[in-house]
């Protein structure tokens, strides 16, 4: 067989190109370390924007093409129904032409019975050439003919009158109807007018008593702000009186101190005290002197104490220095051990290094191993 190169179709190759653009464009989000560690995606949010706002304009526009539709049906519709009716008014008519050209009651058998056409076919055909076959009134038919005619004739007249009646009364009966539902909607009209007079009348009432009752709110506010001013002056008053008589102002020196009972010192006023006499002042002097003394002796045998602190200290600092050097002895000899046990380790780990090196693992992975990995977004 011939080899015969058929053309590729393109929306295969579209699709090809397609996925490895979108495999390309992943590749650069995924491996990109700002969007990776950030965790935004700017251009895909931006493209769900796009994309939810050109759903809301094909969602208005196939909203707009369907009242289009629906408009376009309406008035298919509506000329649907007209051309019915102008085709049924056209039938009828034709057919009422039909019926007043082809199918004239003058033209019937029973023309002659129905519309008093007596004889009409004898002016055709001769009575003598007719046989018995075509006799169409016999003797004794057609009696009373005009009496039921007039009767007929007086029954229709009276059933037109009583529908006229009927009608009469009803269209009667519908005014008076009418004539009530107004009657009641003017008596509603009237009654919502006083409502709304008397709801009227009762917010002015009550905008007047609300009045009334701030002006009575207010006036009483005003007297009580009166009195309280009064009353102040009236402290202010008794206040500067008070303070014109009182010792203070004629510095009174008994004044400044008050026997208190129990044998206690008496309680000092201090805002009437004027100062202390000699006698008071030796006695703080010497009781000054004797709180100096004590306070040196206090010093005296704080100093002793803190030198006895002193050479205990000293004493312990040497016994913590002795058991420190023991100690650190300690710890070198075990720092040696610790050293020795780690050589032997080493030696060991390192034996065992070898031997994987040179015995277990001989096929080292090359970087071409480790390069085909996390080279794809999937």
């Amino acid at each position: 067989m011939y080899k015969v190169d058929l053309p590729v179709d393109p929306s295969v190759e579209n699709a090809v190109e397609m996925r490895r653009s979108a495999e390309t464009a992943r590749k650069a989000r995924i491996f990109n370390t700002r969007l990776r560690v950030l965790g935004l995606d700017l251009d895909a949010l931006n493209q769900q924007v796009q994309e939810k706002k050109h759903q809301q304009n094909m969602e208005k526009q196939r909203d707009k093409a369907f009242d289009k539709l629906r408009e376009y049906h309406d008035v298919a519709l509506l000329q649907q129904d007209i051309d019915g009716r102008e085709k049924q008014a056209a039938l009828h008519t034709d057919l009422t032409k039909y019926w007043a050209t082809h199918q004239r009651v003058e033209d019937t058998r029973d023309a002659d019975l129905k519309c008093g056409l007596k004889g009409a076919f004898r002016s055709t055909i001769p009575e003598a050439e007719l046989g018995p076959a075509s006799m169409k009134i016999f003797q004794g038919e057609g009696i009373g003919e005009e009496q039921r005619r007039r009767e007929q004739n007086k029954k229709t007249d009276r059933d037109l009158r009583a529908q006229k009646e009927d009608n009469e009364r009803r269209l009667l009966v519908e005014k008076h109807r009418e004539m009530l539902v107004s009657k009641e909607l003017v008596h509603q009209d009237c009654r919502g007018l006083q409502l709304r007079t008397l709801e009227e009348e009762c917010k002015k009432a009550a905008h007047v008593a609300l009045n009334n009752y701030n002006q009575a709110l207010a006036a009483e506010q005003t007297e009580t702000l009166k009195e309280q001013h009064r009353r102040e002056e009236r402290e202010n008053l008794a206040e500067m009186r008070h303070t014109l008589t009182s010792n203070m102002m004629t510095e009174c020196a008994e004044a400044a101190a008050r026997e208190v009972g129990g044998g206690r010192l008496p309680l000092v006023l201090v805002d009437r005290w004027k100062g202390m006499n000699p006698e008071q002042l030796s006695v703080i002097h010497r009781e000054r002197e004797e709180q100096e003394e004590h306070h040196s002796r206090q010093r005296e045998a704080k100093k002793i104490q803190d030198a006895a602190w002193q050479l205990q200290l000293l004493k312990l600092s040497r016994e913590a220095e002795e058991k420190e050097s023991r100690a650190e002895e300690l710890r070198r000899e075990k720092r040696i051990q610790t050293g020795r046990y780690n050589m032997q380790l080493a030696g060991e780990q390192q034996a065992y290094q070898e031997y994987l090196n040179k015995k277990l693992y001989t096929n080292k992975p090359s970087k071409d191993y480790f390069y085909q990995f996390n080279t794809s977004s999937r």
